[in-house]
């Protein structure tokens, strides 16, 4: 029965020819040149290199949403999920086609998938767009496996991201502006000459220290305003 079924398998299971050297013995290993379908089943070197730059990409990645994004910005924990999943995904994408030859329309054409990204449920704010870029570029730089590429050099590119995203969120903390959208009844104090007067009612009815406004949108309608009001507070995060 066996010898039956190793001839059965046997045009699927099957093992490449292997380089010989000088002296005709076998430099690859057996789990080297293994294949099914002609494919090879495993590659110790690209593997180990796989996981290695995956270690260091995932560790880098962590490094920037704990210590950088969120002790500098107002998030939940479940921006988390997001950040560290996009740069994940995208890394494996990068790593597992980096033998492919494609056209360069299928590649904008990859690229343009992230166009269909919406979310309905919220606005996405342009420094949480700008951390979700970074970690997708980081994910394709560490991914990359060619050999004229060291790791001094993709790691140092990680490290001078992170530090230029740490020192421009160091200096914009001393003095960081926040918003919120508030929904105004008093559309009589709209006008531009009672500007002063506007921004007084709204610091006395919101508690806060508005020192600038937006006027979105007017409804007049239902005689009401969507104003953006902006304002200074000293806020720490902790996660």
């Amino acid at each position: 029965m066996l010898p039956l079924i190793v001839r059965f398998l046997n045009p699927f299971l099957q093992t490449s020819d292997s380089p010989l050297d000088d002296a005709g013995t076998d430099t690859q290993s057996a789990e080297d040149t293994f294949n099914i379908f002609n494919i090879p089943v495993f590659d110790s070197v690209d593997f180990s290199e796989l996981m290695m730059r995956f270690a260091i990409n995932i560790f880098l990645a962590f490094i920037i949403v704990r210590f950088i994004y969120f002790p500098f910005n107002n998030r939940s924990k479940e921006h988390v999920f997001t950040l560290i999943l996009f740069n994940t995904v995208i890394f494996f994408v990068c790593a597992l086609m980096r033998n492919l030859t494609i056209q360069i329309g299928f590649a904008f054409g990859l690229f343009a998938l992230f166009g269909l990204l919406r979310y309905r449920t919220m606005p996405i704010p342009i420094k949480d767009l700008t951390y979700l870029f970074i970690l997708i570029c980081m994910g394709m730089i560490n991914a990359m496996f060619y050999r004229r590429i060291t790791y001094a050099e993709f790691i140092g590119a990680d490290v001078l991201i992170i530090i230029v995203s740490f020192t421009l969120e160091k200096i914009l903390a001393h003095n960081k502006e926040y918003s919120k959208r508030i929904e105004y009844e008093k559309i009589d104090l709209i006008k531009p000459e009672k500007y002063d007067e506007l921004i007084d009612d709204l610091k006395k009815r919101t508690g806060l220290n508005i020192h600038r406004i937006h006027i979105e949108r007017v409804n007049f309608l239902r005689d009401t305003a969507r104003i953006w009001v902006f304002y200074y507070e000293e806020k720490n995060v902790t996660i």
